[in-house]
């Protein structure tokens, strides 16, 4: 009686073992990103001449659990790369935002490496000249205003202009559980926000390639012939902690959940903390003497020059707000109610970060979050219908 005791604890102790260490292996590696699905696009480049579009965040999961850049795994797999694409903050992402960033090379292959940033965003006909295939890997977060997919766009264009296949590996949006804010108007269109989208569009990189394509955004409505190569395990409600900052203000997971609420202050006298090691986390201005939190902002690596440098500012420490699952708006509306220089609270690029005339005409009326919010429902709803069509996940 005692031995089948003793067997039955013993058996059971090794089944909870093997059910808790098979838990923590697939919460630690769940997802599989279009990347580490090699099987799905090797054969796609081979013996081919392959561009890369990517940057630091183009990163794949070696057999030893350790990460490797793309480039170098590919190169292992004796894949011919003849150039690198770098979008903005470059290919080994620090520089700042909307610093001007030089044509290089890759200390570490020797490979040309052409930036997407400045006056060249999109690849000319001459740095294609010889290339058969170009590849596609950037962490996006899910915001208009964020670059990376302005870049995708006119990559898309370049190669569909000449007649060059683009595969694009899919990446987990860590915004992805959520759509809102205002569309896009017509006129304000920008390297800022390129399409007539909400500012969080709730898609993963490749999921919105289809919609680019298929939409008509592409001058003259072309099309790219384009592959997608999807992730494994993945759907858009799960929360996914990035192994590296995609730029350098954004530095963890909290300050990339609050950059679609807290970008719109870049439009204004308000620092997020530019030049700080709290980007994006918090928002702080000289004159604000009411609160008791403080921050100075100093120029570093990725903020060469930020907002109010040098300045004390007096302001909001938000590290411990909740995640969010649409964007905030109570805090530049009071932020804008407790300013004493409402002249010149907006900047010049308000208007395009927010994608619309309206939503600062309805922060000076006095709007609040329900009823400045109740005016994008109507587009958010056409914009979902769109959407739907380039669902890859649940």
């Amino acid at each position: 009686m005692k031995l089948n005791l003793i067997i039955h604890k013993i058996t059971f102790f090794l089944i909870f073992n093997v059910l808790c260490n098979f838990s923590f292996s697939q919460s630690v590696n769940y997802i599989s990103i279009g990347a580490n699905e090699t099987k799905n696009y090797v054969e796609d480049l081979s013996n081919l001449k392959v561009g890369v579009v990517g940057n630091h965040t183009s990163l794949i999961l070696s057999r030893n659990k350790k990460y490797v850049h793309l480039v170098d795994s590919l190169i292992s797999l004796k894949i011919d790369i003849k150039k690198i694409f770098s979008p903005e903050h470059g290919f080994r992402g620090e520089a700042d935002a909307g610093e001007k960033i030089n044509n290089n090379i890759d200390t570490k292959t020797g490979i040309e490496i052409i930036s997407l940033y400045g006056k060249n965003k999109k690849p000319t006909n001459k740095q294609l000249n010889g290339i058969d295939i170009l590849i596609f890997d950037i962490q996006d977060v899910g915001a208009r205003f964020y670059t990376y997919i302005s870049t995708l766009h006119f990559v898309m264009e370049a190669a569909a202009e000449n007649n060059i296949k683009l595969i694009v590996l899919d990446r987990p949006n860590p915004n992805g559980h959520y759509v809102d804010g205002p569309i896009r108007e017509l006129d304000l269109k920008s390297f800022i926000g390129m399409h007539p989208i909400p500012i969080v569009h709730g898609m993963t990189i490749g999921e919105y390639s289809l919609m680019i394509n298929n939409e008509g955004w592409l001058v003259n409505k072309i099309k790219c012939d384009l592959k997608v190569i999807k992730m494994q395990n993945y759907n858009r409600n799960l929360t996914y902690n990035l192994p590296i900052k995609p730029s350098p203000n954004l530095p963890n997971q909290k300050s990339i959940n609050l950059y679609p609420s807290l970008c719109l202050f870049e439009g204004t006298n308000v620092s997020i903390g530019r030049g700080t090691n709290l980007q994006f986390q918090i928002i702080g201005n000289p004159n604000w003497k009411n609160y008791t939190f403080t921050f100075t902002p100093e120029s570093m690596p990725g903020a060469k020059n930020p907002k109010h440098i040098n300045s004390k500012c007096y302001g909001i420490d938000l590290r411990n707000n909740p995640r969010l699952s649409s964007i905030n708006l109570k805090w530049i509306i009071d932020a804008y109610k407790n300013s004493e220089d409402k002249i010149s609270f907006f900047g010049k690029s308000f208007d395009k970060l927010a994608g619309t005339y309206d939503l600062k005409k309805q922060i000076i009326k006095g709007e609040n979050e329900i009823q400045i919010k109740k005016s994008w429902k109507n587009g958010i709803e056409k914009f979902n219908k769109i959407r739907a069509k380039y669902l890859l996940y649940d």
